[in-house]
């Protein structure tokens, strides 16, 4: 089969997602040694983290602006561009105020890359669920091997050459990207930047039936994601007596299962649809989520965290939901919206599963995700039985 230039643009754009995940999650496994070295608390430094992720949360929307104006390819090498020079700046700070502004300036950066890319595969490809999935594999692969290296090049060399791996990824994908992908152009390069934060506009985006029900899917979703990769290592220990590194090993379990599956998800919702794909993956965590709560063998609560890997693979059909729903002269400040909206709301899965743990435990914190679930694949049985054009 004769390669395609379609598919260079679409190993590039997923090599762009690994670099810029790569990047925020370096920073994790050595979170002491920055402690110790600017001589503050574990808090501090996640009002940082919290600060980075929210800029990338609120970066999806403007980007998809940006690339209306001056187009796609230019917006991914400026987030890659940035990603880069953030990761040198924050390994190089001389105070931890200065960490936490370079940590806000690489979510942001690192931030303008997903929407661009998803909605500039989405029309070079006629399959988009299998590209979304595709693409979104690039995360999952960074989880998995990131923080492992991070913490090997910290052990030897320092905290701050374990963030240099941040701009070690970032630097060869963006030269890459600008000398393989050619120029696209802007959608709307006559659009004044001011044009697309109309309030009536986005509230009209929002409220249209379609575009919200999806974002209630959307937020569930996230929620629940938020919430596993967040805390599934400390509820194995707390809940089941695990050892960290065997909490972490299942943890990887985790992401290798969603790396897997994104891919074959998205290629599920074009050959069977979106909405019957979204429903089944998000079903696999109705099971999934009460297995680890009840599971009283290791193998048991290591099969349910695999499928907790395929129920979190969800983004494929659910964001390909939304592209369908949107015009070809909306798609990128439209989702760039919702995306952010979903983002931020579903970023609660953190404290409200935390919170919950603490004053019910950890099994009914974590049973509650499955009922979660269960709420959002109801709804879809229920839309299709009534034939709702949600």
């Amino acid at each position: 089969m004769r390669w395609e230039y379609r598919n260079t643009v679409l190993v590039l754009c997923t090599a762009a997602f690994f670099a810029t995940m790569v990047a925020r999650l370096v920073i994790s496994p050595v979170v002491p040694e920055i402690e110790s070295e600017f001589g503050t608390s574990a808090g501090m430094i996640g009002l940082a983290l919290t600060g980075m992720w929210a800029a990338y949360a609120l970066s999806q929307f403007p980007s998809g602006i940006l690339a209306d104006r001056y187009g796609e390819r230019s917006v991914i090498l400026a987030a890659v561009s940035v990603t880069a020079v953030a990761s040198v700046a924050l390994a190089l700070s001389p105070s931890l105020a200065t960490f936490g502004l370079f940590a806000v300036a690489l979510g942001a950066g690192a931030g303008l890359h997903y929407v661009v890319a998803t909605t500039l595969l989405t029309r070079i490809f006629s399959n988009t669920g299998r590209a979304i999935g595709l693409h979104v594999a690039g995360s999952p692969i960074a989880g998995l091997s990131a923080p492992v290296l991070a913490a090997a090049v910290a052990a030897r060399y320092g905290w701050r050459a374990a963030i240099l791996l941040g701009a070690a990824a970032a630097i060869p994908v963006g030269l890459l990207f600008a000398w393989r992908v050619r120029e696209t152009e802007p959608q709307h390069p006559e659009r004044p930047l001011r044009e697309g934060f109309e309030p009536e506009t986005l509230v009209e985006l929002l409220s249209r039936p379609a575009i919200a029900y999806t974002t209630v899917l959307a937020v569930i979703s996230a929620f629940v994601w938020q919430a596993t990769a967040s805390f599934l290592p400390a509820f194995l220990i707390a809940h089941h007596g695990y050892s960290t590194a065997l909490a972490g090993a299942l943890f990887s379990l985790y992401f290798v299962a969603h790396g897997i599956c994104a891919p074959t998800i998205g290629g599920f919702s074009d050959r069977f649809g979106r909405d019957p794909t979204l429903a089944a993956t998000l079903a696999t965590g109705i099971v999934a989520y009460p297995v680890l709560v009840a599971g009283s063998s290791l193998p048991v609560v290591a099969g349910a965290v695999a499928l907790a890997g395929v129920a979190m693979s969800w983004s494929a059909p659910l964001q390909d939901r939304y592209i369908v729903r949107l015009s070809e002269d909306e798609t990128n400040r439209g989702f760039g919206l919702v995306r952010t909206v979903y983002m931020l709301l579903g970023a609660l899965g953190s404290v409200v599963t935390g919170t919950l743990a603490d004053l019910a435990g950890w099994g009914v914190a974590y049973g509650a995700l499955g009922l979660l679930l269960a709420l959002a694949v109801g709804s879809l049985a229920l839309v299709r039985l009534r034939g709702l054009s949600l």
